[in-house]
């Protein structure tokens, strides 16, 4: 995943996008592992951690306006 520096300096919309992108991919990851398909439990941990960090920036943003 991007770095954190990487991160905070894309814009909101940006940020956005890739909020949706990571939830459809977690959606996906989560979507195989229930279906039988691989078990990948670390890369659905990385995708949620990516998830929290976005909605920490944006949530930052919100907060000095």
């Amino acid at each position: 995943m991007k770095n954190i520096k990487r991160l905070n300096e894309m814009s909101s919309q940006d940020l956005e996008k890739e909020l949706v992108e990571l939830k459809s991919e977690l959606f996906k990851i989560r979507f195989n592992g229930v279906t039988g398909g691989s078990d990948n439990k670390i890369k659905a941990r990385e995708v949620k951690k990516n998830i929290a960090r976005v909605k920490t920036i944006l949530s930052q943003r919100e907060n000095v306006k």
